[in-house]
């Protein structure tokens, strides 16, 4: 991805996942891997206020060589691209539905699989236990949970952090974006449904898999 684009890109995200809800105060971050190392957005900073050229530029080491202060949680991010070698952009919220899921007795999966879109652009959502934010175990955690889900062959596209908020990755940042809206809107669905619905059938989601490629 050229540098240029995704620093208007970060910030065109930024911008639209905060004037929609998606993002609060100075809540969350966005991060893009480069060819030779990564933008992330700067430490404290709203991102719907972002600056293509105040983002923190970092090099393959991880040594910020430009920008302002790097965003405390670039250690979780680099541990995702590594990881996750086809990830190209990470996007951290404290999207509200998401984060309200684990204020309440939560383990494994964060949601079902309710609806056949939650299904074929999200998949399956592990939910990490909580540690303090920037706290580096959770890299690890984070980790071992892609690596597993590899195994299994339904590669992760999201992690969920419990009481802080959903990490998602993707090739793109409109498509890391798009991944976020789908998981929080599905968040909202399940808090709002009463009674809880029902989990598609087996029979629904391979139907979902033969159809769409469904990684569930």
């Amino acid at each position: 991805m050229n540098e240029d684009f995704a620093r208007r890109e970060i910030c065109r995200v930024g911008r639209s996942l905060f004037e929609r809800g998606y993002v609060h105060a100075i809540a969350g971050n966005i991060s893009v891997r480069l060819a030779d190392g990564f933008l992330i957005t700067p430490t404290d900073a709203c991102l719907g206020f972002l600056e293509p050229d105040a983002l923190a530029r970092v090099d393959a080491q991880g040594r910020q060589v430009g920008g302002e202060r790097a965003s405390k949680t670039l250690a979780l991010h680099r541990r995702i691209y590594d990881a996750a070698p086809e990830a190209r952009c990470v996007i951290h919220t404290h999207s509200t539905h998401c984060v309200a899921l684990t204020l309440q007795p939560c383990e494994g999966d964060l949601l079902p699989p309710i609806t056949p879109y939650y299904v074929m652009k999200v998949g399956h959502v592990p939910v990490i236990p909580y540690h303090r934010p920037g706290d580096p175990a959770v890299g690890e955690l984070v980790a071992g949970q892609i690596e597993q889900h590899r195994q299994r062959g339904t590669p992760l596209r999201a992690v969920m952090l419990e009481r802080l908020g959903p990490n998602v990755w993707h090739e793109t940042p409109a498509g890391a974006m798009a991944t976020l809206e789908e998981l929080e809107e599905t968040a909202r669905l399940w808090l709002l449904a009463q009674p809880r619905p029902r989990p598609l059938t087996e029979a629904q989601i391979d139907e979902l898999r033969t159809a769409f490629g469904a990684r569930w």
